[in-house]
């Protein structure tokens, strides 16, 4: 039987098919809701555990973009206790179909959810809970949902607080003192303030379905803040749940960043209490080695690392090694990543399995440089200079001297976007 909460049948939909272009290249080989967080977590586990911990259930979870990686870590749902004979997780991958025989990817949240709309209608919701798999954050959705049911709302969107200038990167809401959401605007070139969605939507189950057949027949859905929001804005019974503590949207290289730093500062959330434990899939690991040559000051060192050098305010994940001599500053070595003697990293993401040879120099000394990443499996030879805000990409090797002819400048739109 599945649980409900008010009295309502729930099905939470996690949209995991983002390709995450903004982190590259820490997506170039993985899905973004896969990229690992704080060495041990990825960063879907942050939705997962909230849903258990809310006591949902029902979990779909709706795939597109580099999707093996994530089914390995999300094992069927079992470290989450979603592996049931009855509800539980369920993984949504790309399909055809015989109206579209040759499949069609999402061009868009809301058209991923108009794709899947014969399902949840199957299914019978009386609430659909939909969600990223890529913010930090603690929250009830069980709060949430109750507050939905009590006012008859059509959607309730969960809104935080950020920086009025970066409030452009996401949908800015209104609301009156009732929490009425009165106007909504979908990444602006103006923000509204600094109330924003946190991609945390409680929707009416046939309102929505019923919305997504209708704007569907006048052209694309594309996202949820194009078309669908706005409408059921227009309908007068949208309503706004403000977040209270921590939330991030780490779908930048500076702001993955930075919420490391917030943890390593104290300014995130508790990680493992016992009534809201945050649970990822991961196997034993032997305790991480602390050599005597070390000096460790703000760190997050995880299991089966080797840390013979300085590390200060950074993270070092699993079975990564720090050599003697080696200095990693603010900064994140991804699991099996290597820094060897006389290495210097700083303000900079050194992926999984990568390689910093010895005297090389990765990323910028000054507190506002732009991270530089090395992706994952490449290697940067012994006295290589990679300066900020450079990527090197994935299974490449850059050597000393050539640096200009592997390391590329990122590109692109810094707005938030799935």
């Amino acid at each position: 039987m599945a649980p409900r909460i008010a009295g309502q049948k729930v099905l939470a939909i996690v949209l995991a098919g983002g390709k995450g272009s903004r982190l590259s290249p820490l997506t170039t080989e993985r899905a973004k809701p896969a990229v690992p967080f704080l060495g041990t977590y990825r960063l879907i586990d942050f939705t997962l555990s909230n849903l258990v911990n809310s006591g949902l259930g029902d979990v779909w979870v709706i795939e597109q973009y580099l999707p093996h990686g994530l089914n390995d870590h999300l094992s069927g749902g079992r470290p989450w206790d979603l592996d049931r004979t009855r509800g539980g997780l369920v993984v949504m991958p790309p399909f055809s179909s015989p109206e579209r025989e040759d499949g069609e990817f999402a061009q868009g949240n809301a058209h991923a959810l108009a794709q899947h709309a014969g399902l949840i209608r199957e299914f019978g919701p009386d609430v659909v809970l939909v969600l990223s798999a890529d913010h930090i954050y603690r929250f009830d959705y069980g709060d949430l949902i109750r507050q939905h049911v009590r006012r008859g709302a059509s959607v309730t969107m969960v809104t935080t607080e950020v920086e009025e200038a970066q409030a452009t990167r996401f949908g800015n809401v209104r609301a009156d003192g009732d929490g009425q959401v009165r106007e909504f605007a979908y990444k602006p070139d103006e923000p509204l303030g600094k109330t924003v969605t946190a991609e945390i939507f409680a929707y009416d189950a046939g309102v929505l379905l019923d919305t997504l057949a209708e704007l569907q027949k006048q052209g694309e859905l594309g996202d949820y803040g194009e078309q669908l929001l706005p409408a059921l804005v227009a309908r007068g019974d949208a309503y706004a749940h403000p977040l209270d503590g921590y939330w991030m949207d780490v779908g930048t290289l500076e702001a993955y960043l930075g919420a490391h730093r917030d943890f390593l500062e104290g300014r995130g959330f508790p990680l493992d209490t016992g009534d809201w434990p945050f649970i990822t899939s991961s196997i034993s690991r032997p305790p991480a080695r602390i050599e005597g040559s070390a000096r460790l000051d703000q760190a997050f060192v995880c299991g089966g690392a080797v840390i013979a050098g300085e590390v200060v305010r950074s993270v070092i994940g699993p079975n990564a090694l720090v050599e003697e001599g080696a200095v990693v500053e603010d900064s994140i070595v991804q699991p099996g990543a290597t820094v060897r003697a006389g290495a210097a990293i700083r303000r900079a993401i050194v992926d999984q399995h990568a390689t910093v040879e010895a005297d090389a120099q990765v990323g910028g000394s000054d507190a506002d440089s732009p991270p530089t990443v090395v992706g994952a499996h490449a290697t940067v030879g012994a006295g290589a200079r990679i300066g900020p805000g450079l990527h090197v990409p994935p299974r490449q090797t850059v050597r000393a001297g050539e640096e200009e002819r592997v390391v590329e400048r990122p590109e692109g739109d810094d707005r938030a976007g799935k």
